[in-house]
């Protein structure tokens, strides 16, 4: 009987009992206490035979298990040999990693990201760049760097996602439970609670540092929801990615500015600064704040140093998916803090803009990023093409081939993401190496010699796995969203055992074209109809709260797989997450991504499948533009047949059907007296050899570590040797070239008559250049020529270039001349260019100054 209490005279107090396990029991908690549990195949195991039936129930949360284990409970598994033997096994492990220590001399890292993808028991993110950030952490933690994650903590996190009875999705905020999530306060040397504090239109904003383990690895996250701040500061930090622009600009000024702060309260002194999408791009304003004011640098010395520390990672392949906030907002906000960093207002917007005189145009995070950090990458080698076009009007006079915009392709983390019965299989056919070292090709040719049966075994056990998943959530979610009981039955029953099947699962943005399957629905139930070679689809995803048209598309797909010919067929599970994704990966025949090209910047969800040998069927966009293989996988080009989305988007539609149909479905059935399709078996050796190596996170972090990490680290430390003298030195020059750059100027040009006489190839010809050099040292000036071939009126496609050598530097005029011989035949355009040359520069974009002569 439930007793209802309405009278209000009675006083009730809330209480907090926290839970106490027998000492023995102890090394339990300790565990859980640290998110490395989550891709620790022995963790998981123990923690899940705490609770088998709550396991699902309680988000495979070991603290939640924890919390609710009962007094009697608790004295069966220490009575419980098996247990106990596992446990200490688990623990001693868990010991034995923490133990070991970064190398003495490895850089310090300071990796921001506004979201992290970690578990689902801790919401602190949305999608890929999310999950992408927590991959990164663990692999940092797996590879022993010494790196430091900074973000937010968000009292409701994103939504969660439930769908209503006629298709519409429902934004859901539950609260999180901080006490069931891995994490604790972070206390200053006084013991108090660590808090930061930053102004906000003139009133003191305060933040709480906590601090998440993810194995090795701190990742300190900021909490406004404290008492000391007003109802409108304490929300900052309520939801991920809710507000409006105002609310993500004060998200922006925590995540960056506060985040630095915390840091230098904690004594982090980081090497490098890697700055995850431009939301966290703040951090760097508020680290030449503070070299300003306890070094006493100039604002351009201060730079100086920033830059040469500092990483931007771009995600996004279109102008419309990076933050811009107006001026008049910013106004609002950074008025006072501009001056004090020196910097005059024009000064300040100009970071933010590619015309610094255009004062229409709005402040943008990456154009920021751009300008204070001295490397920039994509996520892929297609997407770092991108986005050098994109960002190419921010350096005139260059064509985007030569911008130090590059690339490292994303990679997933293989402990997390793979399925047990795969990783005990790979150990037996790899041996133990491969897992340190699992971006070595020759470390997984034993993927080859693992006999058919073997592998459709694996097959098949997660394919089972899956469809037993979806059979549940879907009697669950149906049965709430009130359908009728004979319209559950006939999906569950019509759901085939042995089909063919192919996974969607993404967030719902438009240019993923989700709806490009259903272009022609008689067709596709042609297909799914077909009861000797049975095919269904599963789709899950979740479109933005402010995403109208991509919550259309999740609605139309829903209503869709209501009908007859599709129930069963064609199923939409709500409510997509980390661990939804993890049985999707592991369980599906077929990954299908079909974005706009080339919309797609990465795309790890693919890459995870791999590793688990499904197969990909995708655009040529993002990672399976480097990923595919004809022997592991299908494709859709990459180039666009039309102008017209539809016309192209029902050309793709038709490609689509016809692979299946054609390629795909006979490969998959073609079978022999065991059951087996051989040529099928073939591709699944050839993506987990041939493919998923290249895409694993200990692969992405050698590439960070290659390009990036330590060249940071190197000229990062050399400016700040001796009181920051290259720094000062370097600013210097700088301020003197950009006062003299206007004054240098063209004398004389001594070359070959290119328009009345034609060359033949391999003949050279000789070229000199004299330069007024307005007080610069002639050692200082760098003269080339570029040869371009055309491409149309607009476009100029960079062939070669070729330094001229300074031949005479005595005086103000310098001269510079060189033998040419191109080596190349056709008709060409070409001209001579002058820049600054300093061996302290990293790149040439690091100044920006170019003239054409």
């Amino acid at each position: 009987m439930v007793e209802h209490l309405n009278d209000s005279s009675v006083k009730l107090k809330r209480i907090f009992i926290e839970s106490r396990l027998p000492e023995e029991l102890e090394p339990l908690q300790e565990m859980a206490n640290n998110l490395s549990w989550s891709w620790s195949q022995d963790a998981t195991e123990l923690f899940k035979q705490i609770s088998p039936e709550h396991w699902e129930a309680l988000n495979y949360n070991p603290i939640a298990i924890l919390d609710q284990l009962g007094v009697e409970r608790a004295q069966e598994l220490l009575k419980d040999k098996a247990f106990m033997s596992l446990m200490a096994k688990a623990h001693a492990s868990f010991k034995k990693y923490l133990a070991e220590k970064p190398a003495a001399n490895s850089p310090r890292i300071a990796y921001f990201s506004m979201e992290f993808g970690l578990h689902i028991s801790a919401r602190l993110y949305s999608g890929g760049l999310g999950v992408l950030a927590g991959d990164f952490l663990k692999e940092a933690s797996d590879e022993n760097v010494n790196m430091a994650g900074v973000g937010l903590l968000y009292r409701y996190g994103y939504f969660e996602q439930s769908i209503s009875l006629y298709g519409d999705q429902v934004n859901n905020y539950a609260p999180q439970e901080y006490t069931k999530m891995p994490m604790h306060p972070v206390r200053d040397q006084n013991g108090e609670w660590l808090k930061i504090t930053m102004d906000l239109q003139g009133r003191q904003v305060f933040a709480k540092v906590w601090v998440l383990p993810v194995g090795r690895i701190p990742l300190y996250l900021l909490d406004t929801d404290l008492n000391e701040n007003n109802w409108e500061d304490r929300s900052i930090t309520h939801h991920l990615y809710g507000g409006d622009k105002e609310h993500r600009l004060k998200q922006e000024l925590l995540l960056g500015i506060g985040g630095i702060r915390a840091l230098e309260a904690l004594g982090f002194d980081a090497d490098i600064y890697h700055c995850n999408e431009g939301h966290a791009a703040f951090m760097t304003l508020e680290r030449i704040r503070g070299l300003i004011r306890h070094h006493h640098l100039s604002y351009h010395q201060a730079t100086e140093v920033v830059r040469s520390s500092s990483l931007f990672t771009t995600h996004t392949p279109v102008p419309a998916g990076h933050d811009y906030f107006t001026e008049d907002l910013l106004r609002k906000y950074m008025s006072d803090y501009c001056h004090q960093l020196s910097l005059t207002w024009p000064d300040f917007m100009a970071l933010g803009r590619i015309d610094a005189n255009n004062n229409d145009e709005p402040f943008s995070m990456s154009h920021l990023a751009i300008h204070l950090c001295q490397e920039v990458n994509g996520v892929s080698e297609l997407h770092g093409l991108v986005s050098q076009q994109m960002f190419k009007p921010m350096f005139p006079g260059y064509n985007q081939q030569e911008l130090h915009v590059s690339f490292v392709t994303n990679g997933v983390h293989y402990p997390t993401w793979i399925a047990n019965d795969w990783h005990k299989l790979f150990l037996e056919f790899n041996g133990e190496k491969f897992v340190k070292d699992q971006s070595n090709l020759k470390l997984w040719e034993g993927i080859q010699k693992i006999p058919g049966k073997r592998i459709m075994e694996i097959r098949k056990k997660l394919k089972t796995r899956l469809l037993h998943y979806i059979k549940d959530k879907l009697k669950t979610e149906l049965t709430r969203r009130g359908e009728k009981p004979g319209s559950i039955f006939e999906v569950l029953n019509n759901i085939p055992e042995n089909a063919l099947v192919i996974g969607f699962a993404r967030r719902f943005a438009t240019y993923k074209r989700a709806h490009l399957l259903f272009q022609n629905l008689e067709h596709l139930a042609q297909m799914v109809g077909d009861k000797q070679r049975p095919v269904m689809f599963i789709f899950a995803g979740k479109a933005h709260p402010a995403d109208q048209p991509g919550q259309k598309l999740i609605k139309d797909i829903v209503n869709i797989s209501k009908r007859p010919e599709f129930a069963g067929k064609v199923i939409f599970l709500e409510g997509y997450n980390m661990e939804m994704a993890r049985y999707l990966v592991q369980g599906v025949d077929i990954w299908l991504n079909t974005p706009t090209r080339p919309l797609e910047a990465s795309g790890t969800s693919g890459m995870k499948a791999a590793m688990n040998g499904v197969m990909n069927f995708s655009v040529l966009d993002g990672w399976w533009a480097e990923g595919y293989r004809a022997d592991s996988g299908w494709a859709l080009p990459l180039e666009n047949t039309y102008d017209d989305p539809s016309l192209q988007d029902e050309l793709d539609a038709e490609t689509l059907y016809n692979t299946f149909e054609e390629d795909i479905i006979p490969t998959y059935y073609k079978t022999d007296a065991e059951g087996i399709s051989e040529e099928w078996v073939q591709y699944i050796r050839n993506i987990i050899s041939k493919v998923a190596p290249l895409f694993t996170m200990k692969r992405m972090m050698d590439d960070y570590f290659a390009r990036f990490y330590n060249k940071l680290a190197k000229r990062g430390g050399q400016l700040k040797k001796d009181q920051f003298k290259d720094a000062k030195m370097m600013a210097d020059w700088k301020k003197q070239m950009q006062q003299r750059w206007d004054g240098i100027h063209l004398v004389d040009r001594d070359i070959f008559d290119t328009d009345n006489y034609s060359l033949t190839l391999g003949e050279s010809f000789n070229v000199g250049v004299k330069v007024y050099c307005n007080g610069v040292k002639p050692e200082h000036l760098g003269v080339e020529v570029l040869f371009f071939k055309r491409k149309s009126e607009t476009e100029l496609e960079l062939r070669n270039t070729y330094p001229l050598e300074l031949s005479n530097g005595k005086g103000d005029i310098a001269t510079f001349s060189s033998e040419i011989n191109p080596q190349m035949s056709g008709v060409y355009e070409y001209g001579f260019r002058l820049y600054p040359k300093h061996e302290s520069l990293p790149h040439r974009q690091d100044l920006g100054l170019i003239k054409w002569l």
